[in-house]
């Protein structure tokens, strides 16, 4: 599989969590997002690696960051369904299913 989408939300928390460590040093948010990006590649690759954690949606979780990607496997394409900060409410991206 080679094509990916955001949830519009999760694009959103990508976004955030990229100020936010750029925030904290220089080029930590680019760090992150290429560790986002190399955890993309792999699920892409190997979609049907990771834990399924409800409802067909499974979560990689992100090397250096404390990050998982939650994620559900669609015909054509890795739905993305949220960038999710492992120490946030971890159920608060439910509603987006």
């Amino acid at each position: 599989m080679s094509k990916y989408k955001f949830h519009p939300d999760a694009f959103e928390e990508f976004y955030y969590a990229i100020e936010y460590y750029d925030s904290c040093a220089v080029d930590l948010g680019l760090d992150f997002a290429t560790e986002i990006y190399a955890s993309i590649k792999r699920i892409l690759a190997h979609p049907f690696a990771w834990t399924e954690i409800e409802h067909e949606v499974r979560r990689c979780l992100v090397s250096r960051f404390p990050y998982g990607i939650l994620y559900s496997v669609e015909k054509d394409y890795i739905y993305i369904l949220a960038i999710m900060n492992l120490y946030k409410e971890p159920d608060y991206w439910k509603n987006r299913i």
